[in-house]
């Protein structure tokens, strides 16, 4: 008899919303195609010096605002995370109940663009948390926060696979939403991090980031009812290198991903895709391109998703995880944007166009300030 901690966890339903759709489809085209949401912005509101990002435009926001209507006050954040999660859940073949389902989000950074405008009680990211799973009418359960920098995406996931393979929940709603904001931008700029062009991840010419607006959710059962993807595994490791900057030898991500590889009960030789991180910054390209050496990964095909989208910091895990779910039902390689010569010191197999490919097995990674690494294997079903 299957004991509970071998319940398998499977994909049911996904969405996106970003400035390229809103819907995972129009996310694959936009693959299909090369065509990134990423363009040049001049606005004082943000910057007083041009950027480019990728920006939901006024006519997407406004249809999120009506589909999003409420008895309560919904900041623009939440909004975009109940409309993303509402889209997902519209797609399951079987009702949802609250009593078996607990939602889980994944942010940075919340309603931080509410700071210093609105009563300090909402601006906790719990709190927000709370708001979306009531409009979802699935607040039974106190929902789930995961905020841990830029692996906030796949570490959620992760612990959705947990708590559904012990068996505390039969479904889990995992949210990824980031805003793009005047701080966020700050911030990165205090970096040096923004690319002066669409960002080119693993290029030899990568200036660094797009920061990115998008909310994302991947709905997780154990029913498999409708199932898309199995959910295998999820691992993560830190570097204890430097607040902002990653390991320079790769080894600490490289444990996340043998770890994972073995809890999925497989080998590095089985990975068909791997979904990188690749924000196209100078050390996270060269540091992750080292780790997919050390466990033997650099031959297989791999492509990051940040040169459609820009770096969509808590959103970017679900979001990257719904394109592998759906380029594991479509049997295609993902495209990398941006990409035209290897400029990382590990020779990486880097997609350049969409393919068809025998695919039953991906990795995902994603490695974040703080040195924080998660990484996850998701299969064929």
């Amino acid at each position: 008899m299957q004991s509970v901690k071998e319940l398998p966890v499977y994909a049911i339903a996904t969405n996106i919303t970003s400035s390229i759709g809103l819907d995972v489809q129009a996310h694959w085209i936009a693959a299909a195609n090369k065509a990134p949401g990423i363009r040049e912005y001049e606005d004082a509101a943000y910057s007083s010096q041009p950027f480019y990002a990728s920006k939901i435009d006024a006519d997407k926001w406004q249809f999120i605002r009506a589909q999003t209507q409420a008895s309560v006050s919904l900041s623009p954040f939440e909004q975009l995370a109940i409309f993303s999660a509402k889209q997902a859940i519209s797609n399951c073949e079987h009702e949802l109940h609250a009593a078996d389902t607990v939602v889980i989000l994944s942010t940075t950074k919340g309603n931080i663009e509410w700071l210093g405008q609105t009563d300090e009680e909402r601006l906790p990211l719990h709190h927000s948390a709370a708001v979306i799973a009531a409009q979802l009418e699935l607040g039974k359960h106190v929902p789930v926060v995961i905020s841990q920098a830029c692996v906030s995406g796949v570490a959620a996931l992760t612990y959705a696979l947990r708590l559904l393979q012990n068996g505390r929940y039969k479904n889990a709603i995992v949210i990824g939403c980031d805003r793009f904001t005047k701080f966020v931008l700050s911030g990165f700029q205090s970096f040096h991090a923004i690319a002066h062009a669409p960002c080119r991840p693993f290029d030899a010419e990568r200036k660094g980031i797009n920061l990115g607006e998008a909310a994302a959710t991947v709905v997780l059962s154990t029913l498999g009812v409708d199932a898309k993807a199995q959910l295998l595994s999820g691992a993560t490791s830190n570097d204890a290198n430097h607040i902002s900057g990653p390991s320079r030898t790769g080894e600490e991500l490289s444990m996340a991903i043998n770890k994972a590889l073995a809890e999925a009960n497989i080998t590095a030789s089985q990975i068909d895709m791997v979904s990188a991180h690749g924000t196209a910054t100078l050390y996270n390209d060269e540091m992750e391109a080292k780790a997919f050496g050390l466990s033997g990964l650099n031959k297989k095909p791999i492509h990051s998703f940040k040169g459609y989208t820009g770096h969509t910091l808590g959103a970017a895990g679900i979001l990257e995880s719904a394109m592998i779910i759906e380029g594991l039902q479509k049997q295609q390689l993902i495209p990398s944007a941006g990409f035209e010569t290897i400029g990382v010191p590990v020779t990486l197999n880097i997609t350049t166009a969409m393919q068809p490919a025998t695919i039953n097995y991906v990795l995902k990674t994603a490695s974040g300030f703080g040195g924080s690494n998660a990484t996850a294997v998701w299969g064929r079903l």
